[in-house]
């Protein structure tokens, strides 16, 4: 019996590294709960006939070196790709049979003294490239940042042209100096935000605001307790505050050896700065909070290690984010997603402060009553004293700058993990959720994309009353990478980058290094001659249609169908063959029409 979450008092802390131990060895030699296998595996001849973006303008040319795809942004019906020195525009609408093609391609590439100069720090050729690393969406086209042979530039082009509106600008801050470093960058009423790092050895890492009216603020620098060698992953505006995900090596468990956490980070849109005395052109108002996605019991086992995080979704009538988690490298492996409420998110940032009073003391709870005025970490301006985070007193401001630290953590909603995977071949580290599956609107599908390249499908099913899930279900497991038509197949040719959900054509598009793949949400026609396999999918996009067939179910079809989603009840029904692998049907002539 599994039991309720709780907090660990400061005493038991010190108890931390013997708990982890102990909990690892029980969960060694008594398994997790058995995980079941996907109700329906799919052939992986089907992946052969997606379509696949290789770089090239048309069938008849060539495309000679590897695209290095960075960032890929979908705007409507267009699919913008940040690759190696190249900048591709992809109309989504347009597809010529198992491939997409290009309508225009921007080339930019480092000039000759940036790559002499990258050369000369000891860099390899092939790094000191402009890899774009930046690709946002503005009102008047796209703001794109590159690497430029380890010397970051940004610019803004049109959307429709790609051509370079005005001249470059300084990258740095903004974009990261190496491709393999992780970086966030989103624009939020007219000032971007990032979080990178702004050095050549990418010691300083930085949350930055800049580029609108507001003044550049940014975190305090070489400071151990604001960051100490953080991974970031995303970034969401909500509220007046932009909230940063990341990881990082925490500094509570000083005690122990390198401790990954994962951490959720924010600040005021409207932050200002501090005074002349402290903090000035920086953050009056970044705190952190640890995430705490973790399977209960008489020892927690936790998923520390953040990949990737959904954006805000209005889902059981709050609003959440879902975020996937692994287990470190040198642990037992495994791979879960938990959700968190963004109001009870934020509500830890009302909580207590973590504080360390020595150097060699344990990190404890900082008491309430002991706290400045205002409350540290607060928004400056309507509904406050102070009209201005310039006007702060010294001694809130210099309180926010060594206690950036909460002491309670997120807790997942309802205490655990919505889905858990352990003991497989593979790490789960991309997402995208489709809150509006099926034909009346009113399923949650989710898509969980593996280091290997393959799609995980779930069905998330709510508890009665909406607030938690009450399980899941995987659909499907499916190949992604097409290994016929991408390229060299290798552990590094199938690192998914990017999942996207292109809801008006009922796909995913699947960014890797070398090519972007184009995977329908659903394979109905797969079951289209048997009504038993096909009521047994339990997929919310497919039913069992009035023309003896298993179709696609466009969102309020008016065609009458048969699905159990919720049970799968086939017992009414007669046996028949298994998956029909030969007249396979790509979308969209397989949708059933309105």
């Amino acid at each position: 019996m599994v039991t309720a979450m709780t907090t660990l008092s400061p005493p038991l802390l010190l108890l931390l590294p013997m708990l982890l131990m102990c909990g690892l060895l029980h969960l060694a030699s008594t398994a997790f709960p058995e995980e079941p296998g996907p109700l329906n595996s799919i052939p992986s001849e089907v992946v052969r006939r997606h379509p696949v973006f290789l770089g090239r303008a048309h069938r008849s040319s060539l495309r000679l070196e590897p695209l290095h795809i960075q960032r890929i942004l979908k705007v409507n019906r267009t699919l913008y790709i940040g690759a190696r020195d190249d900048l591709f525009r992809v109309e989504l609408d347009n597809v010529m049979g198992d491939e997409m093609f290009y309508s225009k391609k921007r080339t930019w590439e480092s000039n000759k003294n940036d790559i002499r100069v990258c050369r000369m720090k000891g860099k390899h050729e092939d790094e000191c490239r402009n890899f774009i690393r930046v690709l946002l969406s503005r009102q008047d086209g796209l703001f794109v940042c590159g690497t430029n042979a380890f010397n970051p530039l940004c610019a803004n082009y049109t959307g429709d042209t790609l051509e370079m509106l005005g001249d470059p600008v300084s990258g740095m801050a903004r974009c990261p100096y190496d491709p393999k470093h992780a970086n966030v960058a989103i624009f939020a009423e007219g000032n971007l935000f990032t979080a990178t790092v702004t050095d050549f050895l990418a010691i300083d890492a930085v949350i930055y605001r800049s580029l609108g009216d507001s003044p550049a603020l940014r975190t305090v620098k070489h400071d151990s307790k604001w960051f100490r060698e953080p991974y970031f992953i995303s970034a969401v505006e909500w509220g007046p505050h932009i909230y940063f995900f990341f990881r990082e090596i925490a500094m509570e468990f000083n005690y122990l050896e390198k401790v990954m956490v994962s951490r959720v980070a924010r600040v005021c849109k409207r932050d200002l700065g501090g005074s002349q005395r402290v903090l000035e052109k920086q953050w009056t108002s970044f705190v952190k909070a640890r995430l705490n996605c973790s399977v209960p019991g008489d020892s927690h086992f936790y998923f520390n290690m953040l990949h990737s995080t959904s954006p805000v979704i209005r889902m059981h009538g709050r609003d959440i984010i879902l975020g996937v988690f692994s287990t470190p490298s040198n642990s037992i492996p495994g791979s879960a997603v938990c959700a968190f409420d963004m109001e009870q998110l934020a509500g830890v940032f009302d909580g207590r402060f973590k504080e360390q009073k020595s150097p060699e003391s344990i990190w404890t709870p900082f008491p309430d009553e002991l706290l400045p005025k205002p409350r540290p970490g607060g928004c400056a301006g309507p509904g406050s004293k102070y009209n201005s985070s310039n006007s702060f007193p010294d001694e809130m401001l210099t309180f926010v700058k060594t206690h950036p630290l909460m002491d309670e953590a997120v807790p997942s909603l309802g205490q655990r993990p919505w889905i858990v995977r352990t003991m497989v071949r593979y790490q789960l580290n991309k997402m995208v959720v489709d809150t509006e599956a099926g034909p009346y609107r009113n399923r949650t599908v989710l898509f969980l994309g593996s280091s290997r390249g393959t799609i995980l499908k779930f069905l998330i099913l709510p508890n009665s009353d909406n607030t938690v899930t009450s399980g899941n279900i995987l659909l499907e497991e499916l190949e992604g990478f097409n290994a016929d038509k991408c390229g060299e197949d290798s552990p590094q040719a199938r690192q998914l980058l990017s999942l996207i959900l292109d809801r008006p054509s009922h796909t995913l598009l699947l960014a890797f290094p070398s090519c972007v793949v184009r995977v329908p949400v659903a394979r109905c026609q797969l079951y289209s001659r048997c009504m038993k396999n096909c009521i047994a999918s339990r997929d919310p996009y497919c039913g069992w249609t009035r023309g003896s067939t298993c179709s696609f179910l466009r969102p309020g079809t008016r065609i009458p169908f048969e699905q159990d989603v919720e049970q799968g009840n086939t017992s009414h029904l007669g046996d028949c063959d298994g998956l029909l692998q030969e007249s396979f049907i790509e979308e969209p002539d397989g949708l059933v029409s309105l």
